[in-house]
């Protein structure tokens, strides 16, 4: 483990006392896991965006062969 110091106002670490007092921890640890978390987070998601952009495109197949129109895409019948 490794220390850090870090200075805050003070009304922000008395909140942050507060936190960590509701849940059975010190402020180091729920400090710690709060970050863990959000960096467990950022990874997942780092992740899937590589997983995405490693997809490789693929052409679409259209009906009878042609793309369809502006006007066939929004057709809806009943409302003109």
């Amino acid at each position: 483990m490794r220390n850090v110091t870090i200075a805050l106002p003070e009304d922000l670490a008395r909140w942050l006392r507060v936190k960590a007092a509701e849940e059975d921890r010190s402020v180091s640890r729920w400090l710690a896991e709060l970050l863990e978390g959000m960096r467990f987070s950022e990874d997942r998601y780092e992740v899937a965006m590589r997983r995405y952009l490693e997809i490789k495109p693929r052409n679409l197949r259209w009906p009878a062969g042609r793309r369809p129109t502006r006007e066939e895409l929004h057709e809806r019948p009943g409302l003109r």
